[in-house]
């Protein structure tokens, strides 16, 4: 199947062809919501040695996750030059030849490496105006060899980001009253999976008619994500679509739907989804945190009561992605299937 870059390449391309045709308009500023603002945390605050800012930073997380399910943080401590350099970095590896990039078609949902487009072409009833490429980058590391320096990039970058997510969920843990280490420990994050996907969003010339991608939650605990200076990202709160504008040099978290099940339903995974631009290509590099894939993630103890019975029956997180990868995304389908 054509890549979409390789598809707005082409110079045949005159109109949107009828297989990336959705049938929601993006566009639809009924739908939008431009004055909110989203939560802010201020890492530096969440880390810091004073005990009554740490406090405050902790409350304003918990909250947060609660009744959003995403926020922006800032003073995060992961340097402009490497997250520029990350961002080239991917635009080279788009920029190879079809025949460069096809040498990392994986076939599977867990090939170390995997480059391709829309979200599943064997599933998908309309194709999405996207590419990308995974790569799962802990515990064991992989990346591409070309172009030169990804890889290395890549891992450097992959390291300072698991850094920032185990310092959250530290944050986190203390806001359930739980102890610091709580999360790490239950969901044995030391050989926890990393999946760093990398996405390209050509432009396109009806970007009313297609989407980059669907209404839809993550997998995993926690998504640490950035993007180049295009925007495309909106997250749906209170039944609106909120564009999301990011403060320079933060990153965007969001809670996945492993948060959701590991906290009862307290903390919500947000559905979000990514649209496109006749202005230029956006790259946004996603990374999914969650337990080893091994691990049999329900409802902890300590957030089920008679009060509050467990919503979800547990399931292995490897199942859950597999789950997830063979039917359409669409909003919290996938989550919805595991409710007891």
């Amino acid at each position: 199947m054509f890549s979409v870059k390789e598809l707005v390449e082409s110079n045949c391309l005159r109109s949107v062809p009828l297989n990336y045709v959705c049938l929601e308009n993006p566009q639809d500023s009924s739908l939008y919501c431009e004055n909110e603002n989203v939560p802010t945390i201020d890492f530096s605050q969440l880390t810091s040695s004073n005990l009554s800012e740490r406090s405050k930073a902790i409350q304003q997380l918990g909250d947060a996750c609660r009744d959003w399910g995403f926020f922006m943080l800032i003073n995060h401590g992961v340097s402009e030059t490497l997250r520029d350099e990350v961002l080239r970095a991917s635009q080279k590896f788009f920029d190879l030849t079809e025949e460069e990039k096809k040498e990392y078609a994986g076939g599977k949902l867990f090939d170390p490496i995997k480059y391709g487009t829309s979200f599943n072409v064997m599933v998908d009833k309309t194709h999405f105006w996207r590419d990308y490429l995974k790569c799962y980058v802990h515990p064991h590391f992989n990346a591409p060899s070309k172009p030169p320096g990804l890889s290395e990039t890549l891992e450097e970058y992959s390291t300072k980001g698991r850094e920032v997510i185990e310092e959250l969920l530290k944050g986190i843990s203390l806001s359930l009253c739980l102890e610091e280490n709580y999360i790490h420990r239950r969901m044995k994050l030391d050989l926890g999976s990393q999946l760093l996907v990398i996405n390209c969003y050509p432009p396109c010339p009806k970007p009313e008619l297609v989407m980059g991608l669907p209404a839809h939650t993550d997998h995993g605990l926690l998504t640490l994500l950035m993007q180049n200076d295009l925007a495309g990202l909106h997250i749906q709160h209170n039944g609106k679509w909120i564009p999301i504008h990011p403060l320079p040099n933060s990153f965007l978290i969001n809670t996945g739907d492993h948060m959701e099940i590991l906290t009862n339903g307290k903390y919500k995974s947000v559905v979000h989804r990514a649209v496109t631009n006749t202005k230029g290509t956006r790259i946004s590099v996603g990374t999914a945190h969650g337990p080893c894939l091994d691990t049999d993630v329900g409802p902890a103890p300590e957030m089920v009561s008679d009060d509050n019975p467990a919503a979800y029956r547990a399931i292995k997180y490897r199942d859950y992605m597999q789950l997830q990868q063979n039917h359409q995304l669409d909003g919290k389908s996938c989550l919805d299937r595991i409710r007891t």
